[in-house]
């Protein structure tokens, strides 16, 4: 590996960024950890990690629709508040347009059990809820948020939110649009 100039990504420390609400009763987990839905747009899944800057913890909530494990949404922001949340669920709402009911899928963070949250829910998304301490219920953006800090985020030493941003960008909606380009290219070919 030293001769070609190959070196090993290996994780950062982790930092607490989940505040529970508790054991609440009335936080249920619907999903179970059925990862594999039938159809587009039933099964929506969120959550929030940090990325570090030299002006502090940047974090990135992310939208992923459970069929395509696509992003639908996500929102970076310099804290921890419900409006990023809210944003994103915004943004997903928008690029989905859909009727049907969708699940979406959380840990029990105080972002994802608030009143602005549920108000963004609005009456055809219902949530559903990770067990208290158990990110294995969470499993997909979970994993998700982790292969863009190992293959994207852990390269580049960021000065800025805005440094960070560019970096998302590039990683989610770039590295979509050539996989796009690349499947339509493919299938071109075929013809």
């Amino acid at each position: 590996m030293k001769q070609l100039g190959i070196k090993a990504h290996y994780r950062m420390k982790v930092t607490q960024t989940t505040v529970s609400v508790g054991f609440n009763t009335h936080l249920k987990n619907v999903l179970n950890r059925q990862f594999n839905p039938t159809q587009p747009n039933s099964v929506w899944v969120s959550d929030i990690t940090y990325i570090w800057s030299e002006q502090g913890f940047v974090y990135l909530t992310s939208i992923m629709d459970l069929y395509s494990r696509k992003i639908l949404a996500w929102e970076l922001t310099d804290s921890l508040s419900v409006e990023g949340v809210v944003t994103c669920v915004n943004k997903a709402k928008i690029t989905r347009a859909t009727e049907k009911p969708v699940l979406l899928h959380t840990d029990r963070g105080v972002q994802y059990t608030s009143n602005d949250y549920y108000k963004a829910l609005g009456k055809t998304i219902h949530p559903s809820y990770s067990r208290k301490g158990n990110p294995w219920d969470n499993a997909p953006i979970e994993s998700f948020h982790a292969l863009i800090k190992r293959e994207w985020l852990s390269r580049y030493k960021f000065r800025t939110i805005r440094d960070v941003r560019s970096a998302v960008f590039e990683y989610i909606e770039i590295f979509r649009l050539v996989q796009l380009l690349g499947t339509y290219s493919h299938k071109m070919a075929s013809i």
